[in-house]
């Protein structure tokens, strides 16, 4: 089973010949160089590959892209909406250091050196991030923001966190 991560989605069709807006989370102006594929999710579950003809970063959120086997807008518009992954290896290559999607997969450390586990998903709002992991078999949130978060050890892949008390009573 190969590890998929959801980068964002195709919001549009562009121009004439089959282009597609890809709004994604990769924190900064992305070209898919070197990339072979995107899977985009055309049932829950089921990625299909599309091969990357052509990119151009358009800013920090939006790339421009010609897939193979697009070449209208009709066909174009049959992606629109649809959710788009990469796959891990592939995504490393493209996230920014900088930007909360590139957390996924480290390990959240409590300020009682606590191991809580695995980032499964990184959920951006406009104030905070949630960092969803499992504790003991649940789905938990862990805000992170200014107060809450200590530091990121990138060479360890672990983020270290200061949390409100009872927080994750609320779990347990």
């Amino acid at each position: 089973m190969k590890d998929y991560i959801n980068i964002g989605r195709i919001v549009a069709a562009f121009g004439l010949q089959g282009e597609v807006i890809l709004k994604h989370a990769l924190g900064k102006k992305t070209v898919l160089k070197d990339i072979e594929a995107i899977f985009i999710e055309e049932h829950k579950g089921s990625y299909l590959p599309y091969f990357v003809e052509s990119s151009k970063a358009k800013d920090t959120e939006e790339t421009y892209v010609k897939l193979e086997g697009v070449n209208t807008r009709e066909t174009a518009a049959r992606v629109t909406s649809k959710n788009v992954w990469l796959l891990d290896e592939d995504f490393r290559k493209l996230a920014g250091k900088t930007a909360p999607i590139s957390l996924l997969g480290f390990e959240v450390i409590t300020d009682e050196d606590e191991n809580l586990g695995p980032i499964e998903e990184v959920i951006e709002q406009p104030h905070q991030v949630l960092l969803r992991i499992s504790l003991d078999g649940k789905e938990a949130l862990i805000p992170l923001h200014a107060e809450s978060l200590d530091r990121i050890d990138h060479q360890k892949k672990q983020v270290y966190v200061i949390l409100p008390d009872g927080l994750l009573d609320i779990y347990r």
